[in-house]
């Protein structure tokens, strides 16, 4: 055992925690997660819900398109849309719930935020595969225009849609005494990150770094950000976080500011547990944001568990759409590409030279 010699300063000093439940994180059982894979429904979609940004007129001349096109095309379909007094005409008032009525598509008109909205719809059990069109100021979540729902729906229908299961987060709060905070169920299903921070506080939060019950560091910074694959692209990677392929298993562990310039980000296998735990020595409480809500204020001696949840989030590729292959072209096929990498060069520019970013906006002109 290393142990520390009396004269060595506090700063060195190993925490000590006279509970070893700490140190034993609770598993929860988890199925193996696809990738990408083609959608084989049991049945033709028979609901539809509809999870849509405010309606501005675009949105509203979408959504009446959208349900005209349902209404003639699919007669025996039903839609449903979040109880909000700008409900569409024609489509029934869903609630979420363990008693909500069934919903086997999620279609979703927006940006990326709406998105993870549909998926805090569906805390409890398995997500509906997510149909998604771009009426948002972010789109990397967003493979379909919304001109395309006619040809994306039919793609849908017809039994062609290719779906990539994108990895959610479960996280578990615990209080001082390490009792649960909530009861059974009440667990968050984060689809891009948690992140703990100091708020309006002056002061660095400590926080403790567990790893399958196993001590990693005390981290004293602004905060910690744990995400997912997907959310790599999102607050991590403001953060100085790696990005991480969306078809990965993985946990993304970013610092924000922290005190040590050799505190760097890590990435874990997906059946890791990460335990984050507000240390007694912190002069400030942690605030918590999943996907941008607020949720939690976490004390000195509480603690998070976060872990891989077995439900992900079955998003529908653009790669679906599937047209002849035009002769004599390079490059991936039609239904072959890879969304995400369309996407890291369009909307992050990866790698982009001062020279390409100019001739960019040249083009533009």
């Amino acid at each position: 055992m290393l142990s520390i010699r009396p004269g060595l300063p506090t700063l060195f000093r190993l925490p000590r925690y006279t509970s070893q439940s700490i140190y034993k994180p609770h598993r929860v059982l988890r199925r193996p997660i696809a990738t990408t894979s083609t959608w084989k429904p049991e049945h033709t979609p028979k609901s539809i819900l509809i999870v849509n940004k405010m309606r501005t007129q675009p949105v509203i001349l979408a959504i009446d398109a959208f349900l005209e096109h349902v209404q003639r095309t699919y007669p025996g379909v039903r839609v449903f849309h979040e109880d909000r007094p700008d409900i569409p005409h024609g489509a029934e008032v869903w609630k979420p719930g363990p008693s909500a009525e069934n919903i086997d598509l999620v279609v979703t008109l927006g940006g990326d935020g709406t998105i993870l909205h549909a998926s805090s719809l569906f805390s409890i059990g398995a997500v509906p595969p997510v149909l998604s069109f771009s009426m948002g100021t972010l789109g990397f979540l967003l493979p379909f225009h919304i001109d395309d729902f006619a040809k994306a729906l039919e793609t849908v229908f017809s039994g062609k849609a290719t779906i990539l299961n994108r990895m959610r987060l479960a996280c578990t709060f615990y209080d001082k005494d390490l009792l649960k905070i909530g009861t059974d169920g009440d667990d968050w299903q984060v689809m891009n990150e948690i992140a703990l921070h100091r708020g309006a506080s002056p002061h660095l939060n400590t926080i403790d770094i567990f790893v399958d019950g196993q001590h990693l560091t005390e981290a004293v910074s602004d905060g910690l950000i744990v995400s997912t694959p997907t959310g790599s692209t999102a607050y991590s990677l403001s953060a100085g976080g790696p990005i991480v392929h969306p078809s990965l298993s993985a946990l993304v562990l970013t610092p924000i500011c922290p005190r040590s310039l050799s505190f760097r980000p890590l990435v874990f296998p997906s059946s890791s547990i990460i335990t984050l735990r507000i240390g007694d020595r912190s002069r400030a409480p942690a605030g918590v944001s999943m996907d941008g809500r607020v949720s939690h204020i976490l004390n000195p001696g509480e603690s998070v568990n976060i872990q891989a949840s077995p439900y992900p989030v079955p998003c529908i590729n653009r790669s679906s759409i599937v047209d002849a292959e035009p002769p004599n072209t390079e490059g991936a096929g039609p239904g072959k590409e890879d969304d995400w990498v369309r996407d890291i060069n369009n909307l992050l520019q990866y790698n982009a030279t001062f020279r390409s970013k100019a001739l960019l906006r040249h083009s533009r002109t």
